[in-house]
């Protein structure tokens, strides 16, 4: 499962996540194929469709003399289930604050 790094927990994801798309940051050369096969081995579920997007790094100034440096290149994808599956990790359950 080296094409999987993690799953991207954020506000947007977690919404996604509602509406059947789960976020992932892969390897910058994983395939959409493989993606499928790891999700699938992870998770046991069954992957219906994928998208895949290259994101640029950024560009941040660091240090004392605002030096500016690049962060690395990643890659994200949406994954998205057959009807009626879900992934545990984005599963967020509604509490009561008493």
């Amino acid at each position: 499962m080296d094409s999987i790094k993690r799953p991207i927990i954020t506000e947007k994801s977690m919404f996604l996540a509602s509406t059947g798309w789960y976020t992932f940051e892969v390897a910058l050369k994983a395939r959409k194929e493989d993606i499928i096969k790891a999700i699938n081995a992870l998770y046991n579920v069954t992957v219906r469709q994928v998208r895949t997007m290259r994101v640029a790094g950024k560009t941040r100034k660091v240090g004392k003399r605002a030096k500016p440096t690049t962060r690395v290149d990643w890659k994200k994808a949406l994954v998205r289930l057959e009807k009626g599956q879900k992934i545990a990790v984005f599963d967020v359950s509604e509490q009561s604050g008493k």
